[in-house]
């Protein structure tokens, strides 16, 4: 099959790429894109280290083809932080030490923030909902269950999500 060109807008910038049409959205990120702060996992879908932003949503992006985010919104790690300054959940984890390896840590970033976007006040167990495709390998989830509330309680006070 020919390759086809797409535009794809990550993290605010827009890029044109060729892409053969059986190309997922995590290999033209990391390997096109060059934005490998998103990880690979299983490939399944079943492990949630790949997962990033889709016009807002939390996906897989190991399930989704390249050519079906085509001009649409594709947030990665990498446009958290914004302006140099870390986005809060990202400082949450820091001082709640909810990084451990730091592997899946893409991964559960964005499924929080996909979270705190549409509910700004969660309680512990919606959290565990978000997170719960998101596997953890190193210990567990306590810490990034009082991360991920720590961050809603500062993006309340600070009145943004």
């Amino acid at each position: 099959m020919a390759k086809q060109q797409i535009r794809l807008k990550v993290n605010g910038e827009t890029y044109e790429i060729l892409v053969e049409p059986y190309i997922t959205l995590l290999e033209a990120l990391r390997e096109e894109l060059r934005l490998t702060g998103t990880k690979k996992g299983c490939d399944l879908g079943d492990c949630g280290t790949c997962t990033v932003l889709l016009e807002g949503k939390a996906v897989n992006s190991c399930l989704v083809l390249a050519i079906d985010a085509r001009d649409k919104e594709v947030t990665t790690v990498e446009g958290l932080a914004q302006g140099g300054k870390m986005h809060p959940l990202q400082e949450a984890f820091i001082e709640h030490g909810a990084i451990q390896c730091g592997y899946c840590t893409p991964g559960m970033l964005l499924s929080a923030k996909a979270l705190l976007d549409m509910n700004e006040h969660p309680s512990e167990e919606e959290v565990r909902a978000a997170i719960a495709g998101n596997l953890c390998r190193c210990t567990g989830y306590v810490r990034i269950v009082e991360a991920i509330l720590a961050a809603a309680e500062s993006l309340a006070r600070r009145g943004n999500g």
